[in-house]
């Protein structure tokens, strides 16, 4: 299937813009998720601060009372005249005043001397409960957070027992347990000694809230914290107090309205915060709902962990953000996508106009149109590309032209070689018989003639002449033969050696010096021996007339460096060609020898020859510094 270069552009642009929107979404989801999440973390993180100082304020709170409590006067008298009835009066004033489930009164030795809340309740001594203890040792006002049994509890009142009992509810998540019932109490205590007028030790009071079912604490940090605010008629901020994994005070809401008491804490919140000691910042399965939500342990006056603080928001609004802002966030991107593609799609259409252009050039050109030209406006890439499809554009224009000067040159030739060479072979052999009855009839008159005839020169002079005519004749007819080459395999060192063994023996060759320069194990060729050597005769003379029968004549032969044809050089120290000679050398009848000393068809026919032998002939000469005519022949001849 064709797919165009606009479509491969645009598809490209597209992947590009689709894998880098991907990315782009997945890390901006994540990121985005991420931040929401962090943010609704750090901010329940502040939220349990806030939950902890009111916490700690209501313990502060407990203490002060108690502080101010047993420094009255009414108090002092009526421990150190055994008045009973006063104590459990005002105590019980001070009590309902100031709202606590619990106030009493202790002796230095810790035996109680009135209780507020239930006057008729049992004397007993209370120096071992540790909070008192501490607070008699140390002679200072102690608070913290207590577990109180339903034994002490019942001591203070039954109502205080029903309050703190509590059963468990089966809660998901929560750790597998067998209780089913919680039966002790988790307080807020404080305990201060009273001194007498002389500043010694006369007894402890001590007192606090319970906290099993009092919603105030919990109250107070959802609305100072998160003020009531509702999402999707939830409350989206929620407090909890628990003795150890249970729900003693919440605000969480159960499916019914009903606040969720007696249900327990997550396993895992309950391995981190009760088992650990450490505190839990994440999102939690809370009875019914997830919430991002924060943890901590709620320690005794040693330290002991006997509960947990809770605060926590409904998760459901942050995921709600988290899509919104995702949805947005895939809308912009996807908007942007949309407007790359257009973008792209133009840009595409940019890039293409000049390739078009281009492609429209190489059609004209191909169709032989070298003229076209392709303009440009641009300064880029693709200008230089233009610029150089132009520049290739006047060099095959010019090698065109040259081609076609030198085809038609070459066909005039031929043309011309063609119509010399049927010239050439009716006049041989019209003239050839005739020419022949003359040099004998010549012959016939020099025998009878006398040495000192006067008509002796003239016939000499005459058998001369028409000795030339007949050379000329052999040589027009070799011409227009162009006989076929008999090729043998032959060895080119050989044939070298044969032919200048003759000529070195002719006088031209008294004062030439021949050095050979031949390689010893060049491959044989195939060729025809004898015309190789009319070749070799033919430029071996040719050198020798130039240096005037003084000189040197080197011939050497190689292998050539594509290792496919052999070269034969032969060099002389002769006069040389001038440049514009170079191509006439080897037409028929051209010479630069005086007249009567040449035909002109030696180069011809050697060059028709080297020809059919497909091979090469070049020449390399300069007026004054000799020539050197190098004959290239194939290891293999198509001829043969």
């Amino acid at each position: 299937m064709r797919i165009s270069l606009r479509s491969k552009l645009i598809i490209s642009f597209l992947a590009v813009i689709i894998i880098c929107g991907l990315v782009a979404t997945l890390i901006a989801m994540r990121l985005i998720g991420t931040s929401i999440i962090s943010q609704a973390q750090d901010k329940v993180r502040i939220d349990l601060n806030s939950a902890r100082h009111i916490y700690q304020d209501e313990i502060q709170k407990v203490k002060a009372l108690l502080r101010l409590s047993a420094q009255r006067f009414f108090m002092k008298d009526a421990i150190l005249e055994g008045d009973t009835e006063t104590l459990k009066r005002e105590l019980e004033k001070i009590r309902k005043m100031e709202s606590l489930d619990v106030l009493t009164l202790a002796d230095r030795n810790g035996w109680v001397i009135a209780r507020a809340r239930n006057p008729s309740g049992y004397v007993d001594n209370q120096a071992n409960d540790e909070l008192i203890s501490l607070a008699l040792s140390g002679r200072e006002v102690l608070g913290a957070t207590v577990i109180v049994t339903r034994e002490e509890l019942i001591k203070e009142g039954t109502d205080l027992a029903e309050r703190a009992y509590i059963k468990f509810v089966p809660t998901p998540k929560a750790k597998p347990t067998l209780e089913t019932v919680e039966t002790s109490g988790m307080m807020i205590k404080a305990a201060a000694p009273v001194f007498g007028y002389d500043g010694g030790l006369i007894g402890v009071l001590y007192g606090g809230n319970l906290l099993n079912r009092n919603y105030e604490i919990v109250d107070e940090v959802k609305e100072i914290v998160y003020q009531g605010v509702k999402y999707k008629g939830k409350d989206i901020g929620t407090a909890t107090i628990f003795q150890r994994d249970l729900r003693i005070s919440t605000n969480v809401q159960r499916d019914d309205g009903s606040r969720a008491i007696g249900t327990r804490v997550s396993e895992e919140v309950y391995e981190q915060v009760l088992v650990k000691g450490l505190p839990w910042i994440d999102r939690a399965f809370v009875v019914n709902n997830w919430y991002i939500a924060a943890y901590e342990p709620i320690k005794d006056i040693k330290g002991k962990i006997i509960g947990i603080l809770y605060v926590g928001i409904l998760e459901e609004k942050f995921i709600d953000m988290r899509k919104k802002a995702i949805v947005w966030f895939l809308g912009i991107t996807l908007a942007g996508m949309l407007i790359a593609l257009i973008v792209s799609s133009f840009l595409a259409e940019g890039v293409l106009q000049p390739i078009k252009r281009l492609l429209f050039a190489s059609g004209q050109w191909a169709k032989g149109n070298l003229e076209y030209r392709i303009k440009t406006t641009r300064k880029d890439e693709i200008a230089e590309l233009s610029e150089t499809f132009n520049s290739m554009a006047s060099s095959l224009k010019e090698r065109d032209d040259k081609l076609k000067e030198y085809t038609s040159q070459q066909i005039m030739k031929s043309e011309r070689l063609a119509t010399l060479g049927q010239l050439a072979a009716g006049v041989a052999h019209e003239i050839n018989n005739p020419l022949g009855a003359v040099l004998m009839y010549a012959h016939l008159a020099l025998e009878d003639l006398q040495e000192k005839d006067v008509l002796r020169e003239n016939l000499e002079k005459t058998v001369t002449e028409a000795s030339r005519c007949k050379s000329i004749v052999k040589g027009l007819l070799d011409f227009a033969r162009q006989t076929e080459p008999k090729v043998e395999e032959s060895d080119i060192n050989e044939t070298l050696q044969r032919t200048l063994a003759i000529v070195e023996n002719q006088a031209l060759f008294q004062n030439v010096k021949v050095s050979k320069d031949f390689c010893p194990s060049l491959p044989k060729v195939f060729m025809d021996v004898s015309q190789m050597q009319q070749v070799f005769t033919n430029i071996v003379l040719n050198g020798a007339e130039a240096m005037e029968g003084k000189g040197e004549m080197t011939v050497s032969t190689r292998m050539a460096a594509d290792n496919e044809y052999i070269e034969i050089e032969f060099s002389d120290t002769g006069c040389g060609i001038a440049p514009e000679n170079h191509e006439k050398i080897f037409d028929p009848f051209y010479t630069t020898k005086e007249i009567g000393r040449g035909t002109g068809l030696g180069l011809s026919i050697s060059h028709g020859i080297i020809a059919r032998h497909d091979g090469t002939i070049e020449v390399k000469s300069q007026p004054g510094r000799g020539t050197s005519f190098i004959i290239r022949l194939p290891l293999t001849s198509k001829s043969g």
